[in-house]
């Protein structure tokens, strides 16, 4: 099954290199993914570059970069003696993405192919890790959290945007209220978030909903910093 989804995820997401929507229509509550920052036309439900507070000189890495609007923002923040990274597993995205840096002028990113569980760069090499309404859509949301955990260098810190459950919200309901890859189904809760945070080594763990997406699921933003010992 989890295979399946993540076909099922790819084809909505090369589809939507091409034009058409990120995440919904989920069922019963539209387009799960909101306005998400100064460029247009992105997919996302959040703004995790303002949230992630990014500073000059930094590396910083975008799990499930899309269309490479998150990465050319960081660029821009980290400046000429930072860098960003966007991991994306959908070839028509990265296209768009290299396409989108051209037009941007920013040389200061790299998009590189792979799976948000098995990240395609050496342990302890970024400093910040970023996402955008991706980690839900995750058949394997552990190994993404222990990925996260693994890149980031000591005293390294995360700022994402995705889309949590309130705990109250059984995974079976979720189902209900929306499809996998409308970004409904597979949201974990903020307990579970939390919890999944812990158990990968953060600290300094918190979960702030934002707004509603349907019943009891919301856009949320997610921090948590690696300990530096």
């Amino acid at each position: 099954m989890s295979t399946e989804l993540r076909e099922e995820v790819r084809q909505r997401y090369a589809e939507a290199a091409k034009g058409g929507g990120c995440c919904g229509p989920s069922e019963s509550s539209g387009d799960c993914c909101g306005p998400s920052n100064e460029i247009s036309s992105t997919w996302g439900c959040g703004n995790p570059t303002a949230v992630a507070e990014l500073r000059e000189g930094e590396t910083v890495l975008d799990l499930g970069s899309g269309g490479g609007d998150d990465v050319i923002l960081s660029a821009r923040r980290v400046g000429p003696h930072g860098t960003a990274y966007g991991v994306d597993m959908t070839d028509e995205m990265l296209a768009l993405a290299q396409r989108n840096a051209r037009a941007a002028g920013v040389r200061n990113v790299h998009f590189l192919r792979g799976e948000i569980e098995d990240v395609p760069l050496p342990a302890e090499s970024v400093d910040v890790v970023i996402s955008n309404c991706v980690i839900n859509l995750s058949t394997d949301k552990p190994a993404v959290l222990r990925e996260i955990y693994r890149v980031l260098r000591p005293g390294g810190r995360i700022g994402i945007s995705d889309v949590v459950a309130e705990d109250r919200v059984a995974p079976e309901e979720r189902a209900e209220r929306g499809s996998y890859v409308g970004c409904i189904a597979g949201a974990l809760s903020k307990g579970e978030y939390e919890q999944g945070l812990r158990e990968a080594g953060f600290a300094d763990v918190s979960v702030e909903f934002t707004y509603e997406a349907a019943d009891g699921i919301h856009g949320a933003i997610v921090k948590a910093v690696k300990p530096r010992t």
